[in-house]
């Protein structure tokens, strides 16, 4: 029986090569892309579910009147499975900003977070009012003090992007006590504005959330 000459045998190694060069690229984005998907759908049901026991264990329906300002943080994290509270809200780094320029605060900003766009560090002042980690890395973020914002960064701190509209997503509670993802009609932050490829504001891509739900090619085309 003929053998294969050395030349032979190298030059199938190399097209094998050539081959997985072009296409364990798109193999590797895929994964990433339906892990990022699962992972907001997980986000998205867990808030659902510590809400629900929260009306139950509270008697009441949990909307953002109920609460006054930093009171509705810790009454969520009693029905939060397996979290730990980040103390004096530091899970992340949080600086203030410069001032606007009529000399009023401008807000904090989170250094670790970026835009949808990456074009600026994201307003963390809508993130301060508790944080907590989950033991699967996941982290949730509280914001209520006119309106209540919940914000999860679906695959932790720790791990990239840390970008709006990435691997962080936002959801507002509305007056309802029906938890609406950010974007969806009724929300504060709408796509059209807050989920832009161009734009410079620091709240750019917390309107991204209700597209990142119905929108099955979303995930695919996120900006680089």
């Amino acid at each position: 029986m003929k053998a294969f000459t050395l030349a032979e045998v190298l030059i199938t190694l190399g097209i094998i090569g050539i081959v997985a060069a072009i296409t364990l690229p798109t193999l590797i984005s895929q994964k990433q892309t339906k892990e990022l998907q699962v992972g907001l759908e997980k986000g998205y049901s867990l808030i659902s579910q510590v809400l629900q026991m929260m009306e139950y264990g509270e008697g009441q329906k949990i909307t953002p009147s109920e609460y006054a300002i930093h009171k509705f943080a810790p009454s969520f994290n009693k029905y939060l499975v397996a979290a730990k509270a980040c103390p004096n809200n530091n899970c992340l780094i949080l600086r203030e900003d410069e001032s606007n320029e009529d000399g009023s605060f401008a807000g904090y900003d989170f250094g670790n977070y970026k835009t949808y766009n990456k074009k600026a560090n994201i307003e963390g002042s809508l993130m301060d009012n508790g944080q907590f980690m989950l033991r699967n890395g996941m982290c949730i973020y509280i914001e209520n003090e006119s309106t209540t914002y919940i914000s999860i960064d679906i695959n932790g701190m720790y791990k990239g992007p840390n970008r709006w509209g990435h691997d962080l997503f936002t959801f507002q509670l509305m007056n309802t006590g029906k938890l609406l993802p950010m974007g969806a009609n009724g929300t504060t932050h709408l796509a059209t504005t807050y989920c832009s490829e161009t734009s410079t504001n620091k709240r750019n891509g917390i309107g991204c959330t209700y597209k990142a739900l119905t929108d099955k090619d979303y995930f695919k085309n996120l900006p680089k």
